[in-house]
């Protein structure tokens, strides 16, 4: 019997497809979250084999959370669910390591069978999100230059930036500079548009 998380936000959306899974002979949803921050106590607690997460909750992200899954419990795989597929979520899910990434549009059976074939130990990944993700590639931003972009989209000013990361000012406007360069952006704002466009930030 497979044991099931799942962690989605919008409660109506969380019910329905706790009916679906339900259904199934060899499914059983062992809890329901709604936060984030939730799935890796609710996964301990009832000692789940898989979690379903929405990749946009409160308190934490779904891949963040699968990250957290993948450290503190490696046996338990992950099916990431997105309501709007970008580029760059699948190549952060992949540096996770999820098993699966679905769109929430895909038909009651898809879900399910992705769902039991994550189970299984298999990978699913949504075949026109990876031909998106290939066409346009990782993410070319380190670490710290999605750091310092966040701060940007958050309405952070450069002394601000400087403060919240223990760099200088000089060094911001360094980052600031080689995010908008890679991003082949005019200026910051549209750095940050494209950001958001591809999944990146």
């Amino acid at each position: 019997m497979q044991r099931i998380v799942l962690a989605e936000d919008m409660h109506m959306i969380r019910v329905a497809l706790a009916a679906l899974l339900e259904l199934e002979e060899d499914m059983e949803v062992v809890a329901q979250v709604g936060r984030g921050s939730d799935v890796v106590p609710a996964v301990i607690r009832t000692e789940a084999d898989t979690a379903v997460l929405d990749i946009d909750m409160p308190g934490m992200d779904g891949i963040t959370a699968a990250g957290l899954l993948r450290d503190q419990v490696p046996g338990c795989r992950t099916l990431i669910l997105t309501g709007v597929a970008l580029p760059g979520q699948l190549w952060r899910a992949l540096d996770a390591q999820v098993s699966g990434f679905l769109p929430k549009h895909a038909s009651p059976d898809e879900l399910v069978e992705g769902v039991r074939r994550v189970g299984a130990g298999r990978r699913v990944i949504d075949p026109e999100l990876a031909m998106s993700a290939w066409e346009i590639g990782d993410n070319p931003l380190t670490r710290r230059e999605v750091e310092v972009l966040g701060l940007v989209a958050a309405g952070a000013e450069t002394g601000q930036i400087a403060t919240a990361t223990n760099l200088s000012v000089g060094t911001v406007r360094n980052y600031l500079t080689t995010i908008v360069n890679k991003l082949g952006a005019r200026n910051r704002i549209d750095a940050l548009r494209t950001a958001r466009e591809n999944g990146w930030l």
